[in-house]
């Protein structure tokens, strides 16, 4: 019995100490963010056509930015908000269609809630398909 305890107290300290290695990883490298007022620039791009909308936000974060020029809605999910419709054009699952987030021409592998913007700093939402 007195094994099993310490084996189990062994455990606790381990997933305790990865728990707060994982925090101090987070803590050195989460995106740095950009206070005050920034003009970004949003490209649209879907069905051929691209729209530009250009625009000042005090936000810290691509989501906030967006939400305020009431450009994007989408689903709740585990990592953030999941954009499922761009200025009214929803993508269509049957279809396979989703949108692309990419930051200065580059694709973004982060949400528009974890997506920091900067002034200057261009956006693309491309209507795309899987596959």
């Amino acid at each position: 019995m007195q094994k099993q305890t310490k084996a189990i107290i062994a455990v606790i300290a381990a997933l305790i100490i990865l728990a707060g290695a994982f925090t101090a990883v987070w803590f050195l490298t989460r995106p740095e963010t950009q206070t005050g007022e920034k003009a970004l620039r949003v490209d649209i791009v879907a069905d051929g056509e691209t729209e530009t909308v250009e625009f000042r936000t005090d936000a810290e974060f691509l989501r906030q930015a967006l939400e305020e020029q009431n450009l994007i809605e989408g689903e709740e999910s585990a990592y953030g908000l999941m954009v499922t419709s761009v200025k009214g054009r929803a993508a269509d699952d049957a279809l396979k269609e989703f949108w692309l987030l990419k930051k200065n021409g580059a694709d973004l592998t982060e949400g528009v809630d974890t997506t920091p913007v900067a002034d200057g700093d261009t956006f693309e939402l491309v209507l795309t398909t899987w596959g």
